[in-house]
């Protein structure tokens, strides 16, 4: 920590638990501190998990007053956030606002509680509906894997490029492989079939009999 400053590192993959661990080291940090950035460059995988990890950090900052950011996006985190239509520059700071510094620290500013911009409404919506739509996208990944012995870092490009080629929302996307996967659910919609045939096409092996070929449902076989 610099001055009034915590700057926190987080390292290897965000999963379940670490929004918790997030909220603890937090809740530790001095009365004094006025702003929090997140360094989020060591960190190497994250599921939708990590969405709520970031509505950890973005409640500390509207508790407290103070900015907060997470920035350094690479990799596979960094297209989750793509994939959910987040900011992948910094997921937390509202539209329009520019990169900035850590300003130096000066007795105006020590005697002067520090003022957050104003946290644009569209913004956090957005990040609550990708957090409510997470059970679904998990379920629609589990679902790839099994089906086609992938990876989950595969699964999820399959679902965002069958989102782009679709025009449907992921979460749409990943309800429909939901629902398919009971064999009493509805069909996808034909656009989503299709996009998701090109996209196990591309990504992933030839799918096992009867499932993700064109034409049919992913995951189960041909009704």
């Amino acid at each position: 920590m610099d001055a009034d400053r915590a700057l926190l590192a987080p390292r290897g993959e965000l999963v379940h638990g670490c929004a918790d661990t997030l909220a603890q080291k937090l809740s530790q940090l001095p009365a004094r501190t006025a702003r929090v950035d997140m360094d989020m460059s060591g960190v190497r995988f994250m599921d939708t998990t990590g969405l709520r990890f970031l509505e950890v950090l973005r409640d500390h900052g509207r508790l407290r007053s103070v900015p907060v950011t997470a920035t350094g996006w690479t990799g596979q985190p960094r297209r989750i956030l793509a994939l959910v239509g987040l900011d992948t520059t910094d997921p937390l700071r509202p539209s329009g606002e520019e990169n900035v510094t850590t300003p130096a620290i000066t007795p105006a500013a020590e005697a002067a509680p520090a003022k957050r911009p104003p946290v644009r409404e569209e913004e956090s919506e957005r990040l609550r509906e990708a957090i409510a739509s997470r059970p679904a996208v998990d379920r629609a990944r589990g679902i790839l894997m099994a089906a086609h012995g992938c990876g989950s870092d595969t699964a999820w490009c399959v679902l965002g490029e069958a989102s782009r080629l679709s025009g449907v929302p992921l979460p749409t996307v990943a309800t429909a492989v939901t629902a398919d996967a009971d064999r009493a659910g509805p069909r996808p919609p034909e656009e989503v079939r299709k996009a998701l045939a090109t996209a196990l096409a591309r990504h992933l092996r030839p799918p096992r009999a009867g499932t993700g070929a064109e034409g049919a449902d992913p995951g189960t076989p041909h009704r």
